[in-house]
């Protein structure tokens, strides 16, 4: 039996010329791709400079100026004259050391209520705000009108609301109307806690009903046909095919509630008033040291306020950023497509 042999490939002069031409060629086309980055990326400044301009004017030159007045402290009497000195002394981090010390028992309470407010008022208006956007998310005769209903507290200006709720929680007011009880609900205690409570969740409570009613809005109504033909019920609805959908949005809404509460001052000042130790908060604390002409002190409330805002911030985008940057869509079409997956088995079933 006569064996073929394949004669081994041969390699033409074209063959050698083509093939180290290749890598030249990618070599030529790196600088292009290079180029249309950079210029990507220039275009991208360009864009957003006007955005940072604004920024800078109004976010970091006020705190780096909040900053540097923090070391210096009040005007006082010039030893060499007798009389009041015409700049602030520097005296570096004692203003901070004050506050922070066994001195600053004042900050603490402050700080205290601000935390208080922030954790209760933001998970009230979460439970709140989800129950609105449920039912204004419902197709029934008159859901324009009780949209606009639900909406009028977020539209109401903060002081107007401080002095609406104030006649609200007067002694001979509606609140002790209904309950029955005499209750100085503006002066110290616990109950005048509740009332600012209850003016700040009836207010902000339409927010993020309006946010998560748009993260509604976006869900596929096949998705909850898919779920009744599978026999899932209203509860595991919400709690399966809602909820999740909803939570990149919901998790949006809570950020911007946790920032703004972590800064209430208007509605406790107008609401209880000033220099009450019950409702004082650390805007309030900055606001009362400026007022009596103390502004390193106030600036050093104020920069550690930054502080903690920012901390918090920074913490609730580190633990949740994936679902705020979109993870949630995917996690949001997986779902879809598990129960349009279940609805079709059980068609086909039947």
């Amino acid at each position: 039996m006569a064996k073929t042999e394949i004669p081994p490939a041969t390699v033409t002069a074209d063959d050698r010329t083509r093939r180290p031409s290749e890598p030249a060629k990618r070599r030529r086309r790196a600088p292009r791709q290079t180029g249309a980055t950079a210029g990507s990326g220039r275009m991208a400044a360009l864009l957003v400079s006007p955005t940072m301009l604004v920024l800078s004017i109004v976010v970091l030159y006020p705190t780096l100026m909040a900053l540097k007045e923090s070391l210096y402290g009040p005007k006082g009497l010039d030893p060499k004259t007798g009389f009041i000195s015409p700049t602030e002394p520097f005296v570096g981090l004692k203003n901070y050391a004050d506050i922070l010390g066994a001195t600053g028992d004042r900050f603490w309470n402050a700080f205290g209520n601000t935390t208080f407010f922030t954790v209760v008022t933001v998970g009230l208006e979460t439970m709140i705000g989800v129950a609105m956007a449920l039912i204004m998310h419902k197709a029934f005769r008159g859901r324009a009108l009780v949209r606009a209903g639900i909406l009028i507290p977020w539209a109401v200006p903060t002081a107007i609301s401080g002095l609406l709720w104030r006649w609200i929680f007067n002694s001979d007011g509606v609140a002790n109307a209904l309950i029955g009880h005499q209750v100085l609900w503006t002066t110290e205690g616990f109950h005048a806690k509740v009332a600012v409570i209850i003016a700040e969740v009836w207010k902000t409570s339409p927010f993020i009903g309006l946010l998560v009613l748009a993260g509604l809005q976006v869900i596929p109504k096949e998705v909850y046909e898919a779920a009744r033909l599978d026999g899932a019920g209203p509860p595991r609805q919400f709690w399966h095919i809602t909820l999740p959908l909803v939570k990149p949005a919901l998790l949006v809404a809570m950020l911007f509630r946790c920032m703004d509460a972590l800064r209430m001052f208007d509605l406790p000042y107008i609401l209880i008033g000033p220099q009450k130790n019950s409702v004082e908060t650390l805007s309030m604390l900055a606001q009362n040291e400026a007022s009596n002409v103390r502004f390193g002190p106030a600036s050093a409330y104020a920069v550690l306020l930054f502080l903690y805002v920012f901390l918090i911030a920074l913490a609730f985008v580190r633990l949740l950023g994936a679902d705020l940057v979109g993870a949630g869509d995917r996690s949001g079409k997986n779902i879809g497509h598990r129960w349009m997956s279940r609805s079709r088995r059980t068609e086909v079933t039947a």
